[in-house]
Order: structure tokens, then sequence, then C-alpha cells
């Protein structure tokens, strides 16, 4: 039997995570939305930039992500920063809960997106980084642009 092949269309993502921290692990979670919320986050008005995930009473609640308020949605639109749950296993929430209070980790989303129908969040364990450590990642960014800009130019010549 031949399986679907599901298209995976990325909504938004967290470049400020990706800049002040180094993300260890990744895993998919599924996130309980109302109605008019899928609608607005189908558009692509959500933001993760001040967002982060905590665990409480056994469940994954994510904090801080804006959904702007469905035009057509009147008075079924919610609040736009709602807590929203994340839909994990209990034994990969309890894994990260254990790594959160021993590790000095954090869980952060690092980006929306539509697999199939559904919305899924990707949700990363973090670990901050410090100033010099931002400061090599740009060198290491510059470094890499301007040598492919050389070997653009050269190609071009």
């Amino acid at each position: 039997m031949a399986g679907k092949k599901e298209s995976t269309k990325t909504l938004a993502t967290n470049k400020k995570a990706f800049h002040d921290y180094f993300v260890e692990e990744s895993l998919e979670a599924g996130i309980e939305l109302t109605g008019t919320e899928v609608k607005s986050v189908r558009k692509g008005s959500l933001n993760l930039k001040d967002a982060w995930c905590e665990i409480q009473d056994g469940e994954m609640i994510l904090r801080g992500m804006h959904i702007s308020p469905y035009e057509q949605g009147n008075i079924f639109n919610r609040a736009p920063t709602r807590p929203r749950r994340l839909l994990l296993h209990k034994r990969e929430i309890m894994r990260f809960f254990g790594l959160v209070k021993q590790s000095g980790y954090t869980v952060i989303p690092l980006s929306v997106y539509l697999k199939g129908s559904r919305v899924k969040v990707q949700v990363g364990l973090c670990k901050g980084k410090k100033l010099y450590d931002k400061r090599e990642d740009m060198a290491r960014r510059d470094a890499k642009r301007d040598m492919e800009r050389a070997v653009k130019e050269r190609n071009v010549s």
C-alpha cells in the first residue's frame, strides 16, 4: 500500500530563537486551536517572536504566541496571546520537564507549519547563548556570505 506524501507549508519561523539560543533537540507537536484561530493561522497572521513554552500540571503550554483575530470571526475570536496547549505524549513532556529543571534548558517554539490539514509546532530544547557566542555566529555567517559572493562574482566573470 503506497503512503500519501504529506505536504508541509511553513507559516512562521522564530528567527530570534536561533539567534539567542543553541537548539539541542527539537520535536513536532500539535497545537490546540479554535476554528477562527486556525483560519487566521492559515492566512499567516501569527508571530512567534516572544513565545516560550512551560510545563504545568503535566501539560506543555505555549505562551506569548500572537495570532491576530480573524476579520470575519466576530464573537468567536479569542484573545490574541492566550495560552495554548501543545499536544505531546506524556513521556516526551516529562523528559523535557526533567531537562528543563536540572540542566538549565528552556523550551522555545521554533516554527509553525501546516502538515496536511493540521497545524503543527516545532518545539526546541534550547540553551541560552552568551554574547561572545552570538558574535562568533555573526562572524561565521559574514565569512560564509563573503565567500559565496566571491564565488558568485568569479563564476559571472
